[in-house]
């Protein structure tokens, strides 16, 4: 009962956040230079002002800032997200097109990267000060400051260029009829590359934090206990050590997994990959103001969601913690 009083009153106070998000988002990009009508205009090679005029009065981009703000919120209660100026199209559609490969990707990522980055945390915990340690922990430094676009395209000269051992761009062969599992592996072969170069960065960081949990967990006086006691240090490592060492680890990787988002912006652009993060970016060169306003909604909505998730998950780890307001 009171983990469900707790979801409930996180939900209210993430709505009030989504509707400030909502209204903040909307205004800054009204801030930006330029506007759909003129860049329609140019597509179309018809720069006048008289059609700049018939433009913005179709899309309602004559009316005061006021007008279509309040216009706006209120077709966002009613979960209409407005209508596409360039692909004609309305924003629902596309959303709902491209959140499933950024879901796929994304998802990847995330799991992959606290697997291997907490296995390795505590692999050079375990060997600490010996040359494993220091590897793990200078490869780790190395991807943490690595830029996303780079590691991308080095990973596609070298094994989709140079090798030929894995397909470079999108998200399955163009031209070629698949279903079943020669589709599922035809998608997993184009993930790997834009999955890998995303969570590289994420194991990095979830592995030096499990690391440095583990050596301040492990010498102190409940471990010491356990010890002395004759228990098993294999069984000393996943009970106890381990399971203190990783309630830091689950609350930076809520708020990671909010970011792989934000990150999925670049991989999606370097790899062709049809995601939100990529109709963004398309969203951004063609002033396609209610798309953009659309992703930025959806993506605020999902790091919400995740921060949710992670409380209660936070909760259930260490049943020690009292769940608040």
């Amino acid at each position: 009962m009171e983990r469900l009083e707790f979801i409930a009153q996180r939900l209210v106070k993430g709505v009030v956040v989504l509707l400030g998000i909502v209204v903040l988002n909307f205004l800054l990009i009204r801030l930006a230079p330029g506007d759909p009508a003129t860049v329609m205009a140019g597509e179309a090679g018809a720069g006048d002002e008289v059609f700049l005029q018939q433009l913005r009065a179709q899309f309602g981009l004559d009316q005061p800032l006021v007008d279509q703000l309040w216009a706006y919120v209120r077709n966002i209660v009613t979960l209409d997200f407005g209508f596409s100026y360039r692909q004609q199209r309305p924003v629902v559609d596309l959303l709902a097109e491209r959140l499933p490969p950024t879901l796929l990707l994304t998802g990847t990522a995330f799991l992959l990267s606290l697997v291997v980055g907490v296995a390795l945390g505590v692999a050079a915990a375990r060997v600490v000060g010996r040359w494993s340690d220091s590897l793990i922990t200078v490869l780790a430094l190395f991807f943490y400051a690595t830029p996303l676009f780079w590691v991308g395209l080095m990973g596609v000269l070298l094994f989709s260029v140079t090798l030929g051992w894995l397909p470079a761009f999108g998200m399955f062969t163009v031209g070629v009829p698949l279903a079943g599992w020669a589709l599922a592996l035809d998608v997993g072969e184009h993930l790997v590359l834009p999955a890998l170069t995303l969570a590289l960065f994420h194991m990095a960081v979830y592995a030096r934090m499990t690391r440095a949990s583990m050596l301040e967990v492990r010498d102190q006086d409940f471990v010491r206990t356990a010890r002395a006691k004759g228990i098993a240090e294999g069984e000393i490592l996943r009970r106890h050590v381990l399971r203190n060492a990783i309630l830091p680890v689950v609350t930076i990787a809520g708020v990671k997994a909010g970011y792989l988002i934000g990150g999925s912006i670049v991989v999606e652009t370097v790899f062709a990959w049809p995601g939100i993060g990529r109709l963004a970016y398309e969203a951004v060169l063609q002033r396609d103001y209610n798309v953009l306003l659309g992703v930025f909604l959806l993506s605020s909505a999902m790091v919400i969601a995740v921060n949710l998730a992670t409380d209660v998950v936070y909760s259930l780890v260490d049943p020690r913690i009292e769940l608040g307001a």
